[in-house]
């Protein structure tokens, strides 16, 4: 599992009412369970426990593990390299003051604070030559490692590694980089390795790699349900990425959106509020010359390029279009393209958007008309693309690959049906294998599909049956790809986001709320990162 991935779990779990405070205890205890596990099979007297403790969630399961050991008989040692004030995570924050409160000191716990090098040189630890005297647990970086290590986190590395005693890493070895497992300076040598969940992506390399460099791996359950990797939620949003400060316009995600006829200029309109909205510098429109006009009025925000044909002016977009589309990519740079909104069903906006996608290699997303005028052989091969359809749109869209449409009906409709909804998802994964890119099949529940994998967003409510929220889902999409995401989380974050701002603008302006509304809650939301 992705050290991202991880933090991701942690924090949606809270969107079902467990708190990471309960995952931490869980994590501690289970920890604290394998060490005297561990201990009791290996020395046949009681040990000491020295725990090294760093800023982040590792230091917080090491406190909570410290109390259980204590209880179990254990002498326990605390050597924090953190100052207590400069504890990041609040939860390991809370556990280090249960620890402070419980004066006068009954039970054998010692708190130490190495502040440099000097004081690390002169405990006990690291005089002593006996391994029956120590086990030694690594809760110092983890999965929060970055960058270069500082002089006293590689002075207690080395101090550990040259120690006798038996020494446990705690989820990630602290000095290894928890996603690829490669380790750029130094890192503890455990004997032992206890994880929490899951395998880290960089342990599990390390492991095939060279075993020694993990000892033997440990994998607690400490009780987060699959749903909680499966649900998309708040915890998603740490995987924008931060805006740099001296970033310049265009940065952050440049976009085209193809779209708009005559008789539908909202559409792209919608879309591409949303999209700013949602994070994007620059949002470009190209969509026939008659539409342009509405759409500008409608926005200043939005860069419009009405597009011009060779035989006169038409009012639906068609290969006519090309060279000038392909312009506006080329010349601005274009991160990511929209395809489809208020397109209308022309057969020579089809010719347009078949030649599109199969020229273009930038991530795309295909919406509304698009879906029932691209084939979808141009695309199957493309891992950057996202399809956004409702039912009826899937139904079109993979036709040729669907062999009973009515295994596909009311696939949101069995919530509390295990064996129902497992079985629809079957159906859908084998649809949408047929392509590599991201499926999100609009609902009741927004079910996001890539290869084998999916999740299922749970935001959003009635209200969002008004025309154009599934426009600004496009939008949305498209600007995250545009930023930077991959389609699959792209996909994901967008279904969350655009439900979400329809359940703040329904809290707003009740069940009425329009889909241009969406666009006032998106930049709140995503700066509301946890």
């Amino acid at each position: 599992m992705d050290p991202i991935d991880m933090v991701v779990t942690d924090i949606n779990c809270e969107d079902l009412g467990l708190s990471r405070l309960c995952l931490m205890e869980n994590a501690g205890k289970c920890l604290s369970d394998e060490i005297a596990t561990i201990s009791t099979f290996t020395f046949s007297k009681p040990v000491k426990i020295a725990i090294f403790t760093g800023s982040g969630g590792n230091a917080g399961d090491g406190f909570v593990a410290a109390r259980h050991l204590l209880n179990r008989g254990f002498e326990v040692e605390i050597f924090m390299l953190t100052s207590p004030k400069d504890i990041k995570s609040i939860d390991a924050q809370i556990n280090f003051e249960i620890l402070e409160n419980m004066v006068p000191r009954i039970s054998r716990l010692n708190i130490t604070e190495l502040n440099d090098s000097n004081d690390i040189d002169n405990i006990e630890l690291a005089k002593s030559e006996s391994f029956s005297e120590y086990i030694i647990i690594d809760g110092i970086l983890g999965t929060g490692i970055k960058g270069d290590l500082r002089k006293k986190v590689k002075k207690s590395i080395e101090v550990i590694n040259n120690s006798n005693a038996l020494k446990i890493s705690i989820d990630v070895p602290s000095g290894m980089d928890p996603l690829t497992g490669k380790i750029n300076d130094i890192a503890v040598k455990p004997e032992y390795t206890i994880t929490f969940h899951k395998v880290k992506t960089g342990v599990k390399k390390a492991s095939f790699s060279n075993e020694s460099l993990v000892g033997g791996l440990v994998i607690c359950d400490i009780g987060i349900p699959i749903e909680a990797e499966i649900f998309v939620g708040n915890g998603d949003l740490i995987r924008l990425k931060n805006r740099i400060d001296t970033s310049h316009k265009g940065n952050n995600g440049r976009i085209l959106i193809v779209g708009g006829n005559k008789d539908y200029h909202g559409a792209p309109t919608i879309a591409g509020l949303s999209a700013m909205s949602s994070g994007a510098d620059l949002v470009y429109i190209a969509t026939p010359e008659s539409t342009s006009l509405a759409i500008k009025q409608e926005s200043p925000d939005l860069i419009v390029k009405g597009l011009n044909n060779d035989n006169g002016s038409k009012d639906y977009l068609n290969l006519d279009n090309l060279d000038e589309i392909m312009t506006i990519i080329n010349e601005n740079n274009i991160d990511a393209i929209l395809i489809g909104p208020g397109a209308g069903l022309n057969e020579e906006t089809g010719k347009l958007f078949n030649i599109l996608v199969k020229k273009i290699d930038i991530p795309i997303v295909l919406d509304a008309d698009a879906l029932k005028l691209v084939n979808p052989l141009l695309i199957k091969d493309k891992d950057n693309l996202i399809v956004t359809p409702h039912l009826n749109e899937l139904k079109i869209f993979f036709n040729d690959s669907i062999d009973d449409l009515n295994n596909l009906s009311n696939v949101s409709n069995f919530d509390k049906d295990f064996d129902k909804f497992n079985e629809k998802i079957s159906v859908l994964q084998g649809i949408t294998r047929n392509i590599n890119g991201t499926l999100v099949l609009k609902g009741k529940y927004d079910l996001i599909f890539n290869g084998i994998s999916f999740r299922i967003n749970r935001t959003g409510n009635s209200g969002m049956t008004v025309g154009g929220t599934g426009d600004s889902l496009a939008g949305i999409a498209t600007s995250l790809l545009s930023q930077g995401l991959n389609s699959y989380d792209a996909g994901a974050l967008a279904t969350y986001l655009n439900g979400k701002a329809g359940d703040f603008a329904k809290e707003q302006y009740g069940n009425g709320f329009l889909a241009s509304h969406l666009s006032e809650f998106l930049g709140i939301l995503m700066e509301n990162i946890y």
